[in-house]
């Protein structure tokens, strides 16, 4: 499916050998299937989750080269031969107070490797796919951040588990994360400000996943289960992927008149879009149906036939040429380029970082689970609504040049969010949002939520307007409403 091409975790941190561990900490030698140098991982076995724990490298040197930022990547392993990669870097600045991020891309089945190295990471792969330059504009200048592959079979992620679907994936990264709270090396960000950003697919999984830890935190306090609370402070969703028929009404409405650069395609093709959505047994009657499946028995066939039939009737019809993540560009020579995916799989660079197989960005397998299911057709308005009615800090912002999940889907889905702010929000008009005088987004304020169209970007908006984003985020963390500088 069309999501799945990009996206639809002085003193330094503390090295293993330098604190005090009560969980059984070994070293192992394990050596991939490419012949690479031995890499030694240290292992720290899981008292509380069995066949669980954590074995890792610090300090790779690769990617974040500024003195004394600490980094740590390996593995998860979160039951029997399932092992979740996972690379962490510590902040710039102010580390011991620094919040904590989480960054997944989407897919479903894409690497979060794509977020750390083309969008928000500490580095950018040079043209030679052999060396890096340091993102000024990195994320981890005002936060801790850890990026993760998932479900398993993604990246560097390797095994198997039975993560099929948005809701069954969920569990698989809250054991993840009791694993990572419950040792030393990361038990002080579990009190920490936890923001959860994500984009395209995430638009399921942030809302899916969110849930599902609140679910889990109330268990863990009324004593019927035994756990760490994951307490998410934050969440931020770029071109997400939330309800699929708002999203695939909005390709008609986005090729009539993409805001800024106009009517994109013909209109008798127009007219075939339309057909698509509204005529007999149509795009919008099969969502529909899908949705009033439910969870019943034939929920997933329904679902799947509906999102098959949405993507060759509608989907197809609008993008033609054009390059989905970006209408402004040749999709023969895409930004951001595709460097740090032949650097990832180098020997040396595998060997230093951990890596255990060779990294695969966006796998079918992991993919081909979630389309079985049919979970691309199916909504999570009602679970993002729940937590913008909770008051959560929460921005859903997109880039105004990206079809695939493109603003004017976004916007929609916040105007029809049930929540206590509707009527505010949809009374609040867009205002320009300038750095430096400068214009670069044009956002809307509610409280605790925030919208942000982002000029000049396409689908990884980090990507095309870094320092934007960077500040950005650090409005959203800071707990700030949306603001020029």
């Amino acid at each position: 499916m069309f999501l799945r091409t990009l996206v639809r975790a002085g003193v330094t941190l503390l090295l293993a050998a330098s604190i005090s561990i009560t969980h059984a900490v070994s070293v192992t030698v394990v050596e991939d299937n490419l012949d690479s140098p031995k890499v030694e991982h240290v292992r720290i076995q899981s008292d509380a989750h069995n066949a669980t724990g954590i074995r890792y490298v610090t300090n790779s040197g690769i990617c974040e080269t500024t003195p004394n930022v600490a980094q740590i990547s390996g593995y998860i392993d979160i039951g029997t031969n399932m092992s979740m990669w996972f690379w962490f870097f510590e902040s710039r600045n102010t580390p011991e107070t620094a919040p904590f991020t989480l960054w997944l891309n989407g897919g479903p089945g894409c690497s979060s490797m794509i977020g750390l190295f083309q969008e928000n990471g500490p580095c950018f792969v040079n043209a030679d796919a052999n060396s890096t330059t340091l993102n000024p504009y990195s994320w981890n200048n005002v936060s801790n951040m850890i990026y993760i592959d998932q479900p398993i079979e993604t990246g560097f992620s390797h095994g198997d588990d039975e993560a099929n679907s948005t809701q069954s994936a969920a569990p698989f990264v809250w054991t993840a994360f009791q694993v990572l709270f419950e040792n030393k090396l990361f038990s002080k960000y579990a009190s920490r400000e936890f923001i959860f950003a994500s984009e395209s697919y995430g638009g399921h999984y942030v809302p899916g996943f969110v849930t599902y830890f609140e679910q889990q935190n109330a268990l863990i306090a009324s004593g019927k289960i035994h756990g760490v609370p994951i307490s998410v402070s934050a969440l931020m969703i770029n071109n997400g992927w939330f309800d699929p028929l708002i999203h695939y009404v909005s390709y008609l409405n986005y090729t009539t008149n993409a805001p800024g650069y106009g009517q994109l395609r013909p209109d008798d093709v127009l007219k075939n879009i339309s057909n698509g959505l509204y005529g007999p047994d149509g795009c919008v009657a099969q969502e529909k149906a899908c949705y009033a499946a439910g969870n019943s028995a034939e929920s997933n066939k329904i679902c799947r036939h509906a999102d098959k039939y949405c993507i060759e009737n509608v989907y197809w019809l609008a993008v033609d040429d054009y390059d989905p993540y970006d209408i402004r560009q040749n999709s023969s020579a895409p930004f951001p380029p595709e460097y740090y995916v032949d650097y990832l799989n180098k020997k040396d660079v595998m060997a230093k970082i951990g890596a255990e197989v060779p990294y695969d960005e966006c796998p079918t397998k992991p993919y081909h689970k979630f389309i079985k299911t049919g979970d691309e057709a199916r909504t999570w308005l009602p679970q993002l609504s729940a937590l913008a009615d909770s008051k959560m800090k929460i921005l859903i912002w997109a880039g105004d040049a990206d079809l695939n999940c493109n603003w004017l889907g976004s916007q929609a889905t916040i105007l029809a969010m049930d929540w206590y702010g509707n009527k505010t929000l949809h009374d609040t008009p867009l205002t320009n949002m300038t750095i430096d005088g400068t214009t670069v987004a044009a956002v809307q304020n509610v409280d605790n939520f925030s919208f942000a169209l982002v000029y000049k970007a396409g689908h990884e908006v980090p990507a095309f307007q870094p320092k934007a984003s960077l500040e950005i985020f650090s409005q959203i963390i800071r707990k700030e409403q949306l603001h020029s500088v």
